[in-house]
């Protein structure tokens, strides 16, 4: 791999980090439920990917402390969005699964989301939205690294 702080590949770089950064904040104002903090959004996501999860694992997966899941997990909890329940082999923890509220709000963010990205994608030309189309594993690759 090139040498990334110099030239044309620093240039593309510093390119790829601001567009990526605008997109996801524009995308972010497409939300169903104004209520929830982007966090609680993230955590929502990654149950619904991963499945259920002890708040330990869920804090690792979002990169916070552990106190910090455990209150993000509390106001999901309120909201009818998240629920505990016993771990199977260590009582001592809990498990958190998301509810069909929750899966129902998930899907129409997404929905949502998908379709305002959509139309922007229309104004691009087909050699533009092939690129893009190519693009698109390699940016879900960056994303989970």
């Amino acid at each position: 791999m090139s040498d990334l702080t110099h030239g044309d590949d620093a240039a593309a770089v510093n390119a790829l980090r601001s567009a990526v950064m605008r997109l996801s904040r524009r995308l972010k104002h497409q939300r169903v439920d104004e209520s929830l903090s982007p966090t609680e959004m993230s955590v929502l996501g990654t149950l619904a990917r991963c499945g259920s999860a002890t708040p330990g694992e869920l804090a690792r997966k979002e990169h916070v402390q552990p106190p910090s899941m455990t209150r993000i997990v509390a106001l999901l909890e309120a909201k009818g969005l998240v629920r505990l329940e016993p771990h199977p082999e260590d009582r001592r923890q809990k498990v958190v699964t998301q509810t069909e509220t929750a899966e129902a709000m998930l899907d129409e963010s997404r929905r949502r989301r998908n379709a305002w990205l959509a139309g922007l994608v229309e104004d691009l030309d087909e050699d533009e939205w092939a690129k893009l189309r190519a693009a698109a594993p390699v940016l879900e690759k960056l994303a989970h690294l």
